[in-house]
C-alpha cells in the first residue's frame, strides 16, 4: 500500500498541483513569467523527489529496488504530461502580431 501511496500517488499529486499553478501563471501572467516559474519549479520538484526518496527508503523502509523505479517512472511521466499541457497554453497565449510574423 505504501508503494502505491508514495511511489504513484505522491508524484502524481505534486505534479498535478504544479500543473495547476503553471497553467494559472501562463494564462494570467504570460509566457515569460511562466518560463521563470518553470525554472523555479525544476528546483522544487528536485527537492520533492529527493525528499520522497528519503522518506520511502529511510523512514518507511521500502525496498529501494522497487520503490525508486516506481517513483521516478511516475514522476517522469507526469512531468512530460505537464510539459505538453503548459506548452499548449503557452502557444495559445502568443499575441496575434507575433503569430503573423512567424513562417
Amino acid at each position: 500500500m505504501m508503494y502505491f501511496v508514495l511511489g504513484v500517488l505522491a508524484p502524481i499529486i505534486l505534479n498535478l498541483m504544479h500543473l495547476v499553478f503553471g497553467v494559472y501563471v501562463v494564462t494570467a501572467r504570460g509566457n515569460v513569467m511562466s518560463l521563470g516559474f518553470t525554472g523555479m519549479g525544476f528546483l522544487t520538484k528536485t527537492v520533492a523527489l529527493l525528499w520522497l526518496t528519503w522518506l520511502g527508503v529511510s523512514i518507511v523502509e521500502l525496498n529501494y529496488k522497487i520503490y525508486v523505479p516506481l517513483l521516478t517512472f511516475f514522476w517522469f511521466f507526469t512531468h512530460l504530461v505537464e510539459a505538453f499541457v503548459i506548452q499548449h497554453y503557452m502557444g495559445k497565449n502568443v499575441p496575434k502580431q507575433l503569430e503573423d510574423m512567424q513562417i
